[in-house]
């Protein structure tokens, strides 16, 4: 793993789905093992180049999402290498079983790509805002579950994922993410990258959540608060080693996810936390809510997914631990 952090937090110039489509087809050049999968959303998630440039390992299983993983579980077991894509909402509750029984359990080799996560569903709100996805996951066995931060990260993760074997969620926001890392950063899945080093509070924080740590982080090093930001995009396996080491370090934890507090990056956490340095820990994510229509920015702070947020709960882990 070898990463350099950007100096300034500035939206990407390239969307992430079109990072995605274009690592694929680099991928697909090289590997003819490698197959492109979808539900009806390609233009969505910005795959139609992969589709024109090759065709014949481009399946499009129309609005069957569960057949999807079934197909790609079957594609997997005669050596081909499936990147299965629907929003994250489908990917997980409509295919549930499916990634149970016909991939988890059976040992297939595939990718599953749930597009659109949290509060980035943004307009289409409820129904299409999944939560929960990476708790329902989070309890199958074998299954990895990775949420890249940006488009470095994600190009780098999705290349390692060429030669790994197992069942991969990927957690893809489509849209433009903030720049965490420098071109040429590479990563180690199920290790967690430091952003920043700090002594009073560890704030640990994945996907869009990770910016606004970075932010909160500023606020308080204002106040002479210095806070470490740790960007955990492994959800399983959790980096136990570096959980235990901040938790030891700084002796107070904030977790920040756009993902429901239950079962998801706070509760992987905790459980570290209470197995092997109990500090006070906060949770700042979805309090047991459903999703609803708005822009990123509106549900960011409705749902308080937010540097004041991430802030706030600092402090209050600090007065716990002082206590």
């Amino acid at each position: 793993m070898s990463y350099r952090i950007c100096e300034t937090l500035e939206t990407e110039k390239q969307a992430m789905r079109d990072v995605y489509c274009q690592t694929m087809i680099d991928l697909a050049n090289q590997n003819d093992r490698i197959v492109v999968m979808d539900a009806d959303l390609m233009n969505s998630v910005g795959t139609v180049p992969f589709g024109e440039a090759h065709p014949e390992r481009t399946v499009n299983c129309g609005i069957q999402e569960a057949n999807m993983i079934g197909v790609a579980a079957g594609m997997s077991a005669v050596g081909m290498v499936p990147y299965c894509h629907t929003f994250g909402c489908f990917a997980t509750r409509r295919c549930l079983d499916q990634i149970f029984v016909s991939a988890a359990f059976a040992k297939a080799n595939i990718r599953i790509i749930g597009s659109d996560p949290g509060i980035t569903a943004a307009m289409n709100g409820a129904t299409h805002m999944p939560f929960e996805d990476m708790g329902s996951l989070r309890d199958i066995p074998g299954v990895t579950i990775i949420e890249p931060t940006d488009s470095i990260m994600l190009d780098n993760v999705i290349r390692q994922l060429e030669r790994a074997n197992g069942v991969y969620y990927v957690r893809l926001s489509r849209k433009n993410a903030v720049q965490i890392y420098q071109p040429g950063s590479t990563f180690e899945i199920g290790k967690a990258a430091e952003l920043r080093p700090g002594t009073d509070v560890t704030l640990m924080a994945t996907g869009v959540c990770v910016a606004e740590a970075l932010k909160a982080a500023d606020q308080l090093a204002r106040e002479g608060i210095s806070a470490a930001v740790v960007n955990v995009f492994t959800l399983k396996p959790i980096d136990r080693d570096a959980v235990e080491r901040y938790a030891r370090s700084t002796g107070a934890i904030v977790t920040a996810e756009n993902h429901s507090i239950y079962n998801g990056l706070g509760s992987a956490v905790a459980e570290v936390v209470a197995e092997t340095c109990p500090v006070p820990l906060e949770r700042v994510g979805v309090l047991d809510r459903f999703g609803q229509v708005g822009t990123v920015d509106y549900l960011r702070e409705i749902y308080q997914l937010d540097a004041k947020t991430i802030y706030e709960k600092a402090r209050k882990a600090i007065a716990r631990k002082n206590q």
